[in-house]
Parts: C-alpha cells; structure tokens; sequence
C-alpha cells in the first residue's frame, strides 16, 4: 500500500488577527471564526482526496520560525501550503519570506503550494502532487 503524500497548511493564528484594520477592509465580514472553519474545511478536502494534511498556526514572527520549524520536523513533508493571510497582507512580508526561508531550510524536497482563500487550498495542492 502507498504511503498517503504529507501535506502541511501554513497560517496564522486567527485569534491574534484584527480584523478591523485596515489592511483587512479587502476581505469584509471575516471572523476568527471563519478562518479557522476555511483552514479545517480546507484540510478536511485534502483529507477526502487522501492526502495526510496537518495546520500548523503561527504568530506574526516571534515564535513563527520556531512553530514551523517543530511541524517540519516532525514530519517529511510532501508538500507545504503557505496561506494567502500570510502572503496577501503587506505588512506580513518579513514573515512571508520567513516561512519561506524555514520551509526551504527544514522540508527541501517538499513542493511549495499557495492558495487564494480556504477553499482552493485542495486545488492549490493538486498543482504540484
């Protein structure tokens, strides 16, 4: 029997998010709540498809190295999903190529895979595995 591929789904911690903001204003109504029922439903649909997926959540850079760098680890990654609220806000750069950098460093031979919102992140892992 194959081993299911390993796919790892990079985010924020929601909870630490303000929504308010302005460099939130592009995505109206979004919730705390909302993000973690797009990060669960999203590797709900990995799972269906019969992939092995994992959601390691971070902060906005004091212990998001070490967070991600413990998941990577952990496990062999086949592929990481790096999430558009880490990619898309301009004041999360730093910590884009931080994740980046981690990923590159703990997890070489795992593809590298963005999505736009939750529910493409299945479409976005089926680009590269």
């Amino acid at each position: 029997m194959e081993k299911r591929k390993q796919v790892l789904i990079v985010g924020l911690q929601p909870e630490l998010i303000d929504f308010s903001s302005p460099e939130y204003a592009a995505f109206p109504g979004l919730t705390a709540e909302k993000v973690l029922e797009g990060l669960n439903a999203g590797a709900a649909s990995l799972r269906a498809q019969g992939y092995e997926a994992q959601i390691c959540l971070t902060d906005f850079g004091a212990t998001a190295d070490d967070v991600l760098r413990n998941a990577l680890i952990q496990n062999q990654y086949d592929c990481v999903l790096v999430g558009a609220g880490v990619r898309t806000v301009p004041t999360h750069f730093l910590l884009f190529e931080k994740i980046i950098n981690t990923i590159h460093a703990h997890a070489p031979g795992a593809k590298i895979c963005f999505n736009t919102k939750p529910s493409d992140t299945a479409e976005a892992v089926n680009r590269w595995i």
